[in-house]
C-alpha cells in the first residue's frame, strides 16, 4: 500500500477519497485552486497546495502543476477522483513518466475507449452487443446521409470523442438529417475539438443500466454487480440505484459477462464501469466504457458493503483483487443533492450556504459531501452539494428510506433541487422502476415542484414552532436575569390592563402573513386573515412539532430560527421567513419613527436617498433582496435623511437601522 497519495481533484469526491486514505493510514496530499483555499477537501487532507486561479483550466486541468507537487510533497501515486483529469491518456502517462503511479487504468486502455467509434468496433470484434450503426472515418454529409438509410430511422448521430449529453441528436426521419448532423458536428468541434460522428440506430425509450466492472495486473477481472440508471434529464443522471428493477437473474448474468468481456477486450485495469442501453424486451447494447471511478458508485459500495476506492487503492499498488465474487444484498439508491433551481429550468446557483442540514449518517443512510454549513458553492466548478444513499432490504424500503433521508435536508442560501428530488422518488413511474432515459423529459412538468402558498394548517404549525422558539428563548434568558419569575420575562404577550396576544409576521415567496396569536406553552388561538385557527398541545421533541390543529392530530418535522421557521409534513416543505409584524400594507416594510430597519436578515441592493435628501411618506428609500424576495424599504413619515448607515451590496442582520431620518 502506498504511503502517500495525491488526489487531482475537489469537492466530493477528494473529500471522499481522503476518507479512505485515513483509514488505510494513507497521508493525503490536496491541490486546490484560488477559490477552494478553505474547501472542505484543503481542510481534510494532510496537506494541501494551491496550483493555480479558479478557473479549471488554470488549475485542475495542469496536469504538470499536479505532477510537480506530488514529486515535491513525497507522494507515491495520484487518483484522479472522477471528472478534471481522470480519463486523460496523457496525464496517466505524464504520472507514469515521473516514476509516480497513477490510480485507474492505463492510457493505452483510455485511448481505446477515448474514440466511441473504435471502441464499438472493438466490441463488436469481441462479441459484445453493440448497436447497430456506422463508426467509420469517411465524415461527408453524403456518405453519412447513404449509411443513415442503411441504418434505418430513427437513428441517432453521436460525436464520436466526448460526452455528457454535448454532440448528440435524435433524427426521425430522412429529410430532417442534413440540419441536424451540421449542427451535431459544430457542437462537437467546439466541445472536443473534433467533429468526427457516429450513427447508431435509436432505441425508443431505451433503459440506462451499467456494470462495475473491476480488474488487476494479475489476470484477474469481475464485476460487481449492475446500476439502473434510468432518470436522467438531458442525458445527466439524476438518480441511480441497484439492483435494476428490470433486470431478471439471467440477463444480470448476461450483462455482467458480456461486461467482463470487454474489460478483457482492452486489457483493462483498476475500476470501471461498462454502460449499456437495454431495449424493453431486454436486449442490451454496448454504449461506452468510463474509464474511472463513476460518481454513482456508493450505490455498488452499499448492496455489497466494499470500499471501491480501497480496492482501487490496492489494485494500483499491485496486489491481486480482494475479492473474485461478490455477493450483493437488498436495494441502494442514490440522488444527487444540487444548487441549482428547477424552477428556472435547473439553473446552477451559487453563493455561500448559509444554512445545510443533511441526514445524519446511519449504517443505511450514507451522505457524501464537499461542502458544509458556511461554505461557498462557486461559479467556477459543479454546484453539487451532496449525494444521499440509502440502503433497504428491499426497493420499498430503500425508497421509503429516501424518503425520510430528503425531509431530513435543508438547504438556505443558493437554490436547491430537494423538493424536484422529493417528488421524483414519489412519482408513480419511479416507483413502479418502469422509466427510461427520456421519460423526465418528456414528463418533466410531472416532477416539478408545484408553488403553493401555505395551507391554515401549515400556517398554525409553522407559527406554533416560532412562538414555542420564542417562549424557549424568553425562559433561557429569564433564567439568567435577576428576576426570573417576572411575567414580563415570558413570551406569552401578557401585559396589564389588556388580553394578551401577539403578533408574528411571516413571509414566504414574497407574499406575507400576519398573524395575531394569543395564549402561551403549546395552546393558542391564531387569528389570520378571516381564519381562526385553535392550536393544543403543541409540543417540539428533537426536530418533530406534534400538536392539534382544530382538533386534527399532526406530526411534522420543524425548527426554528431568528430569521426563518422550517416544516415538513412528510410529502410538503415549507419555509417561511419572520419580518416584523407591523405595516403591512403594499410593499411595506418594517419602519419605526425616526428609523427604517431591515425586516430581516438580507442584503441591500438599491439605496435611492444620501444624507440630506427630502422624503415623504411612504416613499421608497431602498430595496432588500432576503428569502429571494425583494422588499421594499419605505420612509415612515416626511422628513430630512440625517444618515445612511449601510452600502449597497452590504448584508445586514434583522432589525438594525439602515435609514434614520433628522428629529421631527
Amino acid at each position: 500500500m502506498f504511503d502517500t497519495l495525491l488526489i487531482a481533484n475537489r469537492g466530493e469526491i477528494a473529500c471522499r477519497i481522503i476518507r479512505t486514505c485515513r483509514r488505510l493510514g494513507v497521508r493525503t496530499v490536496a491541490v486546490f485552486s484560488a477559490a477552494d483555499a478553505a474547501a472542505q477537501h484543503v481542510r481534510l487532507a494532510d496537506e494541501a497546495h494551491c496550483i493555480g486561479g479558479p478557473a479549471p483550466a488554470d488549475s485542475y486541468l495542469r496536469g504538470d502543476a499536479i505532477v510537480a507537487v506530488a514529486l515535491r510533497a513525497g507522494a507515491q501515486a495520484i487518483h484522479p477522483g472522477y471528472g478534471f483529469l481522470s480519463e486523460n491518456a496523457d496525464f496517466a502517462e505524464a504520472v507514469e513518466r515521473a516514476g509516480l503511479v497513477f490510480v485507474g487504468p492505463s492510457a493505452a486502455s483510455m485511448r481505446t475507449m477515448g474514440s466511441k467509434a473504435g471502441a464499438k468496433d472493438l466490441m463488436h470484434a469481441a462479441g459484445v452487443p453493440v448497436v447497430p450503426g456506422y463508426t467509420g472515418t469517411e465524415q461527408s454529409p453524403a456518405h453519412l446521409a447513404q449509411h443513415a438509410e442503411h441504418v434505418g430511422f430513427p437513428l441517432m448521430i453521436k460525436a464520436a470523442h466526448g460526452g455528457g449529453g454535448k454532440g448528440m441528436r435524435i433524427v426521425r426521419r430522412a429529410s430532417e438529417f442534413a440540419t441536424a448532423l451540421a449542427a451535431c458536428q459544430r457542437e462537437a468541434q467546439g466541445a472536443f475539438g473534433r467533429d468526427r460522428v457516429l450513427l447508431e440506430r435509436y432505441i425508443e425509450q431505451p433503459r440506462h443500466i451499467e456494470m462495475q466492472i473491476f480488474a488487476d495486473s494479475h489476470g484477474n477481472a469481475i464485476h460487481l454487480g449492475e446500476r439502473e440508471c434510468s432518470a436522467q434529464r438531458r442525458y445527466q443522471k439524476v438518480m441511480e440505484e441497484s439492483p435494476s428493477p428490470f433486470l431478471d437473474a439471467a440477463s444480470r448474468q448476461r450483462m455482467g459477462e458480456a461486461a467482463v468481456m470487454a474489460a478483457r477486450a482492452i486489457d483493462y485495469r483498476n475500476a470501471g464501469t461498462v454502460e449499456f442501453i437495454v431495449n424493453g424486451d431486454g436486449g442490451f447494447y454496448f454504449m461506452e466504457i468510463n474509464t474511472r471511478l463513476q460518481v454513482e458508485h456508493p450505490v455498488t459500495e452499499m448492496v455489497t458493503g466494499l470500499d471501491l476506492v480501497e480496492w482501487q487503492l490496492r489494485v494500483a499498488a499491485g496486489e491481486p483483487l480482494p475479492a473474485l465474487s461478490v455477493p450483493s444484498h437488498g436495494h441502494a439508491i442514490e440522488v444527487r443533492l444540487y444548487a441549482e433551481d428547477p424552477e428556472r429550468e435547473f439553473l446552477p446557483g451559487s453563493g455561500r450556504i448559509e444554512r445545510l442540514r443533511l441526514p445524519t449518517t446511519q449504517p443505511n443512510v450514507r451522505v457524501d459531501s464537499g461542502v458544509i454549513e458556511g461554505d461557498l458553492v462557486s461559479v467556477h466548478y459543479d454546484p453539487m452539494i451532496a449525494k444521499l444513499i440509502v440502503h433497504g432490504a428491499d426497493r420499498g424500503e430503500a425508497l421509503a428510506k429516501m424518503a425520510d433521508a430528503l425531509a431530513d435536508c435543508e438547504v438556505v442560501g443558493p437554490s436547491s433541487n430537494v423538493a424536484f428530488l422529493e417528488r421524483l422518488i414519489r412519482h408513480p413511474r419511479v416507483r413502479a422502476g418502469n422509466i427510461h432515459t427520456g421519460y423526465l423529459d418528456q414528463h418533466l412538468d410531472e416532477v416539478l415542484p408545484t408553488p403553493l402558498p401555505p395551507s391554515a394548517a401549515h400556517l398554525a404549525l409553522t407559527a406554533s414552532v416560532a412562538l414555542l422558539a420564542d417562549e424557549r428563548q424568553a425562559m433561557q434568558q429569564a433564567h439568567r436575569s435577576s428576576e426570573p419569575d417576572s411575567p414580563w420575562a415570558i413570551a406569552d404577550g401578557w401585559r396589564l390592563g389588556h388580553a394578551s396576544y401577539r403578533l408574528l409576521g411571516l413571509a414566504h415567496r414574497g407574499e406575507r402573513y400576519q398573524l395575531t396569536c394569543h395564549g402561551s406553552a403549546g395552546n393558542y388561538c391564531i387569528e389570520w386573515a378571516a381564519e381562526q385557527l385553535t392550536v393544543e398541545a403543541a409540543q417540539v421533541a428533537g426536530h418533530w412539532l406534534s400538536a392539534r390543529v382544530n382538533g386534527v392530530a399532526l406530526r411534522v418535522r420543524a425548527h426554528a430560527d431568528s430569521a426563518s421557521v422550517f416544516i415538513h409534513d412528510g410529502e410538503h416543505r415549507l419555509r417561511m421567513a419572520r419580518v416584523h409584524p407591523f405595516h403591512f400594507g403594499e410593499d411595506e416594510v418594517a419602519h419605526t419613527g425616526n428609523r427604517v430597519l431591515a425586516p430581516m436578515p438580507g442584503k441591500l441592493i438599491v439605496l435611492r436617498v444620501t444624507a440630506g435628501d427630502r422624503v415623504e411618506p411612504g416613499q421608497e428609500v431602498a430595496v432588500m433582496e432576503a428569502m429571494k424576495m425583494e422588499l421594499s424599504l419605505k420612509a415612515p413619515r416626511a422628513g430630512t435623511v440625517a444618515q445612511v448607515r449601510v452600502a449597497v451590496g452590504e448584508f445586514v442582520d434583522a432589525d438594525i437601522a439602515l435609514i434614520v431620518l433628522e428629529d421631527a
